[in-house]
């Protein structure tokens, strides 16, 4: 692929960067989907060619939808059980998810409230797995779900420098405090854990989890490799998710709080190569919370939008009454091949 070099400034402590960027053949307005039932879309993986399941992060059902047509989820499941919630403050928060063949793995915020309070249901690391049984979807919880991601990034001795223990008690749309958005499947069946915050000297945040199966079915403590900095202007991390059919990472980057514009990357996987920023993203207005990468779509990547502050008839989405009344967006971006 041929690269199209502009010229893109980010300043991490006194050094500056200079990002290539790729051309990208996207409509000028590509049109939009709306899916009722949900506004605040927040995790999305495929689920066979044609649907993909998505994760509300203000409520802990997960729904299933047909991709390319408005309309409601054609399955929900509540895993608030399975996840044992406290029913004093239910949300867990589901922000970021990743396919392997058919199990699912799913990421928590693991941060405080927006006035930093402590939400113990916010600290959940899980799977569940894909079945289809004459046509009917169910996903079925795998092993369990681990509460203790928080205490393994405080313990690290990789990870020592960053102080996430005690990022993980203040406001998470605070500077340096924490927020986890983003989970992605590497080549070798392991995940990487992106964060919106903090933004270490100006770089988005990556934290392998070298054992995750072996984590959700209660046998092992996490095992986390060594951090990952990527150099996304200043941005950090929304939506991360590997291409298998590109051998690549696509990325959703955007401020820790809610001042500031969204960008769309490609990065190698290798951490002495920086990210290359797509160039000519319309996101039509959208507020890009998550990304769905389908194996049989090798030039195409589905971008969902988180809704929930988006106002209709004066009132935010999700406050609205009515849960048919409530929606979120998605359109397409195609890529050059």
């Amino acid at each position: 692929m041929k690269l199209k070099i502009s010229i893109v400034v980010v300043t991490i402590a006194v050094t500056t960067f200079m990002l290539p960027s790729l051309p990208v053949t996207a409509d000028s307005h590509p049109p939009i989907t709306r899916h009722y039932g949900m506004c605040d879309a927040s995790a999305a993986v495929p689920v066979e060619s044609n649907l993909f399941v998505v994760a509300n992060d203000e409520d802990n059902t997960l729904r299933i939808y047909e991709r390319n047509k408005s309309g409601e989820p054609i399955y929900s499941q509540d895993l608030s059980a399975f996840l044992q919630i406290d029913s004093k403050h239910p949300e867990a928060d589901i922000e970021g998810a990743t396919l392997i063949k058919n199990r699912i793995y799913w990421i928590t915020s693991h941060g405080a409230n927006k006035d930093g309070k402590e939400r113990p249901n916010r600290h959940r690391f899980f799977a569940t797995e894909i079945e289809n049984i004459g046509g009917k979807f169910n996903l079925k919880p795998m092993g369990k779900p681990f509460f203790g991601l928080v205490k393994a990034l405080e313990v690290s001795a990789e990870l020592k420098g960053y102080n996430l223990g005690n990022a993980a008690k203040n406001a998470p749309e605070s500077e340096n405090e924490l927020n986890i958005e983003g989970l992605t499947k590497t080549p070798l069946g392991n995940l990487l854990i992106g964060f919106r915050n903090p933004i270490p000297e100006g770089r988005a945040l990556l934290v392998p989890l070298n054992n995750p199966q072996e984590v959700v079915l209660g046998n092992e403590e996490p095992k986390l490799g060594a951090p990952i900095l990527l150099a996304l202007n200043g941005l950090g991390i929304r939506s991360i998710e590997y291409s298998d059919a590109k051998g690549v990472y696509f990325i959703i980057a955007g401020p820790y709080d809610n001042k500031g514009s969204f960008q769309f990357y490609q990065w190698s996987g290798k951490t002495s190569e920086a990210p290359i920023l797509i160039n000519k993203i319309d996101f039509r207005g959208l507020h890009p919370e998550a990304l769905v990468i389908y194996p049989q779509k090798k030039t195409k990547i589905q971008i969902l939008s988180d809704d929930g502050s988006k106002s209709i008839n004066g009132q935010n989405c999700k406050d609205l009454a009515k849960t048919q009344d409530k929606s979120f967006r998605s359109i397409w971006i195609n890529i050059e091949p």
